[in-house]
C-alpha cells in the first residue's frame, strides 16, 4: 500500500498547487471603456443575442490563441456583430484568457444596450461593433484614443535629453513590432546605473505593416514626454514608456542597452491588481469533478492491489479451535485412508454428504478420531 500512499500524496500536492495558483489569479486591471450611445439595441432583440454569442466565442478562444489575438463575427445582416480581442504580447495564454473572459462579462455591464463597445485593461482589449472593424487602422476609425501619463514631471534640465531618449526607444519598438508576426515589441535603455527606461509598442496583428507603422507613429508623436511615464491606447495600436518595468521581461528577448549617464527621479510603484472575485466559484466548479475522479481512481487502485495480493497460504492451527479451515493442512494417501477405515467398513461409516460418504478414521499419530467428508475435514 506504500505505492498507493505515494501516488495519492503526489496527486494531492499537484492538485492543490494548481488550484491555489488558479484561485489566486487576480482580476485584470481596468483602464477605460467607450460605449457610444448613438446606436442602441433592446435586450430581447436578435442583435442582443448575437452579441452574447460573439462574446462567448471570444471567451472560448482566448486560451487557445497563440498570438493573443482573435476576431470573429456572429449573426446575419442587419444584426451582424463583429468582434475581437487583443492581449498584451508578453502575457501567457492563461492570463490572456482570464482577462478576455472577465472583459466579456464586464463589457455587458458597462455597455448594456450600446451596439458598439470597446474596453481596455492593462492585460487585454476587447471590442465589438455593428460594422466591420477587421483590418481597420486607428487612422480610419475616427477614434483619438486614450492618453494617460504619470503625474511626475521630468526635471527641466533633463527634459530635452529625456524626450530624445523616449522617441529613440519608442521608434525602435515600433520598427520591431512592424516586423514581428505578433505586431508586438518591447525594449529598454539605461539612463544611469540605477535607472532604466522601458518601452512597448503593439498593433492588431491583422494590420498590414504599413498601417501598423503609421498607427504607432501617431501614438508616439502624441506621448507626453514631459512626464516620466505615459501611454496612448487606440483601438488598433498602443504605445507606452515608463521608468519601471511594466511587462514580463522573461517572455521577450531584450538586448542589453548602453548605459548613458542621466539623473532622473525614481520610478513610481506599479499598480497592483485586485484579487479575483469570481475565482472561488470557478475553483469550486473545477475541484468537485476532479475530486470525484480522484476518489474513483484511488478506489480502483486499492481494489486492484488487494486482489493481486490475495493468496491461499497454510496457517498453523490454534490449540483451542475445533475446525480445520486451512486447505492442505491434513493430507493422506489412499492406502492410509483405506487402512484407517478398515477397508471402508460399514462400522466406520458415519453417513452420506453432498460430497460423498463420510467415514471415521483411527490414526495412531493423531489423538482424536478424524472424519473424512469430501474435500473438507472436521474433527469428530
Amino acid at each position: 500500500m506504500s505505492a498507493c500512499a505515494s501516488f495519492c500524496s503526489v496527486f494531492l500536492i499537484a492538485l492543490l498547487a494548481s488550484l491555489r495558483s488558479y484561485a489566486q489569479q487576480p482580476d485584470p486591471t481596468y483602464i477605460y471603456h467607450l460605449c457610444p450611445n448613438t446606436t442602441t439595441y433592446s435586450r430581447n432583440s436578435t442583435y442582443s443575442s448575437n452579441i452574447r454569442t460573439l462574446l462567448s466565442s471570444l471567451s472560448s478562444n482566448s486560451r487557445s490563441s497563440s498570438t493573443g489575438f482573435y476576431s470573429t463575427a456572429a449573426g446575419q445582416s442587419p444584426d451582424l456583430v463583429f468582434g475581437l480581442f487583443l492581449c498584451r504580447g508578453d502575457l501567457p495564454p492563461e492570463v490572456c484568457g482570464n482577462c478576455v473572459v472577465f472583459a466579456a462579462s464586464d463589457t455587458l455591464k458597462k455597455c448594456p444596450e450600446e451596439k458598439i463597445g470597446l474596453i481596455w485593461y492593462d492585460q487585454c482589449m476587447l471590442r465589438y461593433s455593428d460594422r466591420n472593424i477587421f483590418l481597420e487602422s486607428s487612422l480610419q476609425n475616427g477614434t483619438n484614443g486614450i492618453l494617460m501619463w504619470n503625474t511626475r514631471d521630468v526635471p527641466k534640465n533633463q527634459s530635452e535629453r529625456f524626450r530624445d531618449e523616449v522617441f529613440s526607444l519608442m521608434n525602435k519598438c515600433a520598427n520591431e513590432a512592424v516586423n514581428s508576426s505578433k505586431r508586438f515589441a518591447v525594449s529598454k535603455s539605461n539612463f544611469t546605473s540605477f535607472q532604466t527606461l522601458y518601452g512597448l509598442a503593439q498593433c492588431i496583428p491583422d494590420l498590414t505593416s504599413g498601417d501598423c507603422f503609421n498607427c504607432l507613429q501617431r501614438t508616439i508623436r502624441s506621448l507626453p514626454t514631459a512626464q516620466i511615464g505615459g501611454r496612448l491606447l487606440m483601438p488598433s495600436c498602443n504605445s507606452r514608456y515608463e521608468l519601471y518595468k511594466f511587462f514580463e521581461e522573461t517572455a521577450t528577448a531584450i538586448p542589453q542597452p548602453p548605459k548613458p549617464q542621466l539623473d532622473s527621479a525614481p520610478p513610481p510603484p506599479s499598480q497592483e491588481a485586485g484579487k479575483g472575485r469570481n475565482s472561488s466559484v470557478i475553483a469550486i466548479a473545477v475541484v468537485v469533478p476532479i475530486t470525484v475522479i480522484f476518489i474513483l481512481l484511488v478506489a480502483v487502485f486499492i481494489f486492484w492491489a488487494k486482489k493481486k495480493r490475495r493468496t491461499y497460504e497454510t496457517e498453523p492451527l490454534a490449540e483451542d479451535r475445533d475446525d480445520i479451515t486451512t486447505a492442505g493442512s491434513l493430507q493422506f494417501d489412499f492406502k492410509a485412508i483405506e487402512a484407517a477405515t478398515d477397508n471402508f467398513s460399514e462400522t466406520n461409516k458415519l453417513g452420506q454428504g453432498g460430497f460423498g460418504q463420510v467415514y471415521k478414521l483411527q490414526l495412531l499419530s493423531i489423538s482424536n478420531d478424524v472424519n473424512i467428508y469430501g474435500g473438507k475435514q472436521k474433527k469428530a
